[in-house]
């Protein structure tokens, strides 16, 4: 219930898509007759146009990035947790092709980890996490690609029933079966990895983050290249990540509220 009830609130609380009815809430207020409309609906306006000429979302999103500071890696590793998002597992189930949206950078690096540690365990997960569905789960689309690359199929364990971050921990420490002393990568979006590892903390598995995926370290997109949509979307990614962090904390998803190296 958890699960969708988030994803509900996301769908009005997206500042895209908060802005725009906010804007229509004040237009019909304004329109009868309430004086405070006009005030709601050039407010609203006005936040639309700093957001999209502004790089709010990076901003936003620098803070989260920089939390965990990429790792030295060691010289044995004897598992990498890889998980879902950025799959397109409807495009997959039409073209049997391996197919994927914006953070596929997980995924090369899950490729680029398997081959540097040969003898280390891959664990993938990730299900459904589409409130209307998919046609297959993440984790198929990730062994069609683990089998184009000729990989041993036995080193990948697959969890094709994860929806969100705090399963994806229970049923990965479930699958890996860690012991103590052992070193497992957690490789995901830079800005996904503070509550990644708050919901992997809060299950008692240990892992070491590996970010990918990184939106704010280069410079803002110039003039010439500026896109509203582009804008919007940065923000979007943004508040997903810090409403989540609330989120997870409120449910006890997590103990901290923001998720940091350990002293």
């Amino acid at each position: 219930m958890s699960w969708v009830l988030g994803k509900l609130v996301f769908l009005v609380l997206r500042p895209s898509n908060l802005l725009v009815l906010l804007a229509l809430a004040g237009l019909f207020l304004a329109w009868r007759g309430r004086r405070v409309g006009l005030r709601l609906a050039t407010a609203a306006i006005i936040t639309i146009a700093l957001v999209t000429v502004l790089p709010v979302g990076l901003w936003l999103t620098r803070p989260l990035e920089a939390r965990f500071p990429q790792p030295s890696l060691p010289e044995r590793v004897d598992g990498v947790l890889v998980l879902g998002g950025g799959t397109n597992e409807h495009l997959f189930a039409a073209n049997g092709r391996p197919d994927f949206d914006d953070p596929a950078d997980r995924y090369m690096a899950m490729l680029e980890l398997a081959r540097r540690y040969p003898e280390a365990k891959i664990l993938f997960t990730g299900g459904i996490g589409r409130i209307q569905g998919a046609p297959v789960a993440e984790a198929d689309v990730i062994a069609a690609l683990w089998a184009r690359h000729g990989l041993p199929p036995e080193r990948l364990l697959l969890d094709r029933t994860a929806r969100n971050t705090i399963e994806n921990a229970r049923n990965a420490r479930a699958l890996a079966e860690p012991r103590p002393g052992e070193t497992w990568l957690l490789v995901t979006s830079a800005k996904h990895l503070p509550r990644s590892v708050g919901c992997f903390r809060a299950v008692g598995f240990d892992v070491l983050p590996f970010p990918v995926d990184f939106r704010s370290g280069g410079p803002a997109a110039p003039l010439d290249d500026l896109r509203v949509s582009e804008r919007l979307y940065e923000l979007d990614e943004a508040m997903y990540e810090w409403y989540g962090l609330f989120y997870y904390w409120l449910l006890g998803h997590t103990t901290e509220l923001f998720p940091g190296p350990r002293p």
